[in-house]
């Protein structure tokens, strides 16, 4: 009984703890937080940076002593045959091209030891490892400008749950007054102030309002539902937002034109980080005239049986005695003509770097056009936001006194409904211009590389 009851507490316990997990509240800078922890892409490119690192050892591993072990066992079924010329030792008694066979050798051989080489100069090797650490570099920026786009997708993926969230307390604040309209309006009907034509008009209305929430709370399931995508967050855990809208700190004023630097551009840093890697391609290819030096050594033991006793040691016996080899040499390549092959590589690697000066010139008038359309783009936003906010005061100031004319009796229940009718749509014409407003500024922080965790 003592054991059932400590499992349901820890059942309770776990259950408790899960709910907390399933429904988290965020931030707008700890969503970006869990989503640069927790979204595959990202998680993808922290590996991409691994991998580029154990890349840059591996190249680096090459110019350290290279030593190897070996054990080389051989048992021969026929032993290799041998031919000479009996004439060399028949003291002159036997004619030349008297030839004969015989094996030389013993059935077992063997051979044991080890070796080692170390590489002394290689063109190859030092601009190798140069363009490892470039390659190393260029995974990081790569990774940066992963994390921006990241970064970008989730802000906008926020802004769109925060902006419905508004819509819809807006509309049940409406609903709310609509439908105090229409039960003021039945009563009426009840008592033969107004007809029942009146009260059918305004139930339309009342049921297009409710019809409108609907879809603004099926849009806010999948704006939330697309902010769990970009997090990667569990689709079917519950989610909360702890930011609210914040016009002032969200939306200033007019953005400046020419206020970007596109060398904060991840874009534009991978090519510069590309034309470090070309450019090193270029002097390796230059330095590969040089000869390439190695040096090694090696020490071994042999031994040759007649059986395969091979781990016996007599040192009295030549049968079963290993016998020691031992060298060092240095080798030297060099290439002597190769048909013009480098010369022309040479040539095509000066032009790589070329075309990439070439795309940077290109990457910087795309910034600055990129940059001027998103300030504009922006700036004409917050001013459709502005009218449309006004829009709304005035839509929702002329509902108001539509409102009390008819509760005084000196107005009709149509100018209510068309104020009404006009206010939903000034309403949604307002959040439509904030989410554009919010939209293009984060655009415009993407397209000067200021969008960052």
């Amino acid at each position: 009984m003592k054991y059932l009851k400590n499992t349901l507490l820890l059942l309770i316990l776990f259950g408790k703890t899960n709910g907390q997990q399933q429904n988290q509240a965020f931030t707008l800078k700890q969503a970006v937080d869990y989503a640069l922890k927790n979204s595959p892409s990202e998680q993808n490119s922290n590996i991409d940076l691994k991998l580029a690192e154990y890349k840059r050892k591996e190249i680096a591993g090459l110019g350290l002593p290279q030593i190897t072990g070996s054990f080389d066992f051989k048992d021969y079924f026929k032993i290799p045959q041998s031919i000479i010329d009996q004439a060399n030792f028949g003291g002159g008694m036997i004619p030349v091209g008297s030839y004969t066979n015989f094996a030389f050798g013993l059935k077992y051989n063997a051979t044991a030891g080890f070796s080692a080489s170390q590489l002394l100069f290689s063109a190859d090797y030092i601009f190798g490892l140069k363009a490892a650490k470039e390659f190393e570099a260029l995974s990081k920026i790569s990774a940066n400008r992963g994390t921006s786009e990241v970064v970008a997708q989730v802000t906008k993926a926020y802004y769109g749950v925060l902006v419905n969230k508004e819509r819809l307390k807006l509309l049940d604040a409406n609903l709310v007054r609509l439908d105090k309209s229409l039960t003021e309006l039945r009563a009426y009907n009840k008592q033969g102030l107004v007809e029942l034509i009146d009260v059918e008009r305004l139930e339309v209305a009342n049921n297009n309002l409710i019809v409108e929430r609907e879809k603004v709370v099926q849009l806010l399931k999948l704006g939330e539902n697309l902010l769990k995508f970009q997090m990667g967050y569990k689709v079917f855990d519950d989610i909360s937002l702890a930011d609210s809208l914040d016009m002032q700190k969200d939306l200033s004023g007019d953005l400046s034109i020419n206020s970007g630097d596109f060398a904060k551009r991840s874009d534009y840093q991978l090519l510069k980080a590309q034309e470090n890697l070309l450019k090193i391609d270029v002097k390796r290819l230059k330095w590969g005239y040089l000869p390439t030096v190695a040096a090694y050594g090696a020490y071994q033991f042999s031994t040759n049986r007649p059986e395969a006793n091979i781990f016996e040691n007599d040192k009295n016996k030549p049968e079963k005695k290993w016998f020691p080899i031992a060298l060092i040499g240095v080798t030297v390549n060099a290439t002597i003509f190769d048909g013009f092959q480098r010369h022309n590589k040479i040539q095509q690697a000066k032009l790589n770097v070329t075309k990439n000066t070439n795309t940077l010139r290109q990457l910087e008038l795309v910034s600055q056009l990129e940059s001027s359309s998103a300030a504009i783009t922006y700036n004409n936003a917050l001013k459709t936001l502005n009218a449309n906010k006004k829009n709304m005061e005035l839509a929702k100031h002329v509902f108001e006194v539509t409102e009390k004319k008819f509760q005084q009796g000196v107005g009709s229940n149509l100018e209510i409904i068309n104020a009404q009718t006009s206010m939903r749509e000034a309403e949604t014409n307002y959040y439509n211009a904030l989410y554009d407003a919010l939209i293009s500024k984060t655009d415009y922080l993407k397209a000067n590389g200021q969008l960052s965790k």
